[in-house]
């Protein structure tokens, strides 16, 4: 696995018999040091970022008004868990060819105030190509918006990268209409990240679900189709 295109066709068709709907690969260096929390004598050898995401249930997402749905919360977890069995599954694939790979979970905070885990996906996925940073904090693609959960591989196997979009979200403000906070400005680096996670902590309790999820603002964004 030596030839970095020919890498990326063979990554990219495994992701794709497990069920990804998005692929892309970004240079590392392209992100900025506090998007990544991992030490960096961990990554120093690991120049390349896989970003994989999944294409969620449009159904499912419709079927939030005011806030998440109990039937959301389970296909959220079982999406995370899907694209955790992709990475290992593609981690295994790259190491039997004697190269490093390390899988970075799908969602697994360490930061809860800032809303941060070891490194962000979706900062990954813009350099890689798959969208751009929207003005709900999330990564907005052309053709799903925010609807996708999106998973990281961090790799030493050559790799074609590939490079940002030149774009954002125009005149849409669709994501601004609905939030419950109020955590969504017209700016993009406005976004209010302790209005979001106050919100987040009130559907927790109140609807007794086991982890911080919302999903309005990722039902209004339904891309630029």
């Amino acid at each position: 696995m030596t030839n970095p295109k020919e890498n990326v066709e063979k990554i990219t068709s495994l992701c794709r018999q497990w069920g990804a709907s998005l692929f892309g690969i970004a240079d590392l260096s392209l992100l900025k040091k506090e998007d990544i929390l991992l030490p960096s004598g961990a990554i120093d050898r690991l120049p390349f970022a896989i970003a994989v995401g999944y294409h969620l249930s449009d159904s499912i997402l419709e079927g939030i008004e005011d806030a998440p749905t109990p039937h959301y919360f389970h296909h959220y977890q079982r999406v995370n868990i899907l694209l955790d069995t992709i990475g290992l599954i593609v981690s295994s694939a790259i190491q039997e060819k004697g190269y490093r790979a390390m899988p970075i979970a799908a969602s697994q905070i360490v930061d809860w105030k800032n809303q941060k885990g070891h490194l962000s996906h979706k900062h990954v996925a813009r350099a890689a190509g798959l969208g751009w940073i929207g003005r709900n904090n999330l990564l907005v693609n052309e053709t799903f918006g925010s609807r996708t959960r999106l998973l990281t591989l961090l790799t030493d196997l050559p790799l074609e990268a590939g490079s940002p979009l030149t774009r954002d979200c125009g005149s849409c403000n669709a994501c601004i209409k609905v939030c419950p906070a109020e955590a969504i400005k017209e700016r993009p680096q406005d976004f209010d990240h302790l209005r979001c996670y106050e919100q987040l902590k009130i559907f927790t309790k109140t609807l007794h679900f086991s982890h911080n999820i919302c999903g309005i603002c990722v039902k209004a964004c339904r891309g630029l189709k």
